[in-house]
Order: C-alpha cells, then structure tokens, then sequence
C-alpha cells in the first residue's frame, strides 16, 4: 500500500515542479523543508503539505497578472530606456 502513496506523492511533487518551472528534486527539497518545519515525517504528511503548496502556487499565479509559469519571458521584457541599445565594437 505504501507504493501507492508514493507514487501519488511523487505525482504531487511533479505538478508542483511543472507549475513552479523547477525541478523534481528542487519540489521534493521545497517540501521536505516545510515539512522539517511542521515536524512531519509521513508520506501523507508530506503529501498534505505537497497539496498545500501547489494550491498556494495556483491561487499566486492567477492572482498575478502574468503568473508564475512564465517568468523568464518577464526577465527578458526590455525596458523602455533599454530598447534601442546597441553595443558596438
């Protein structure tokens, strides 16, 4: 049975790291270091807290104007005094 939980649990840290653009591992640290903070130490623990924090993500991201999953595009938006830079050799 605990195969089960694990794999919902590992399905949990990969919608959160697919939201979030990071990876599996940096999801799983993401939540193992909220849950060292709640003292949790099951996978039902961990994946309760794993439900929490991809819900958090979702409600940030639509209450963001641009959201959370494209934020690269947001650092490579120019400013308006940057646009008609060049550099020259």
């Amino acid at each position: 049975m605990s195969g089960i939980k694990e794999h919902d649990y590992l399905k949990i840290c990969a919608e959160l790291a697919s939201f979030l653009t990071i990876s599996i591992a940096a999801a799983k640290k993401k939540i193992d270091v909220v849950a060292a903070k709640k003292g949790a130490r099951d996978i039902s623990s961990r994946k309760e807290i794993a439900e929490i924090l991809l819900a958090e993500a979702r409600k940030k991201s639509s209450s963001d104007e641009k959201g959370m999953t494209n934020p690269l595009d947001s650092l490579l938006e120019a400013l308006a005094e940057e646009e008609n830079f060049m550099v020259e050799d």
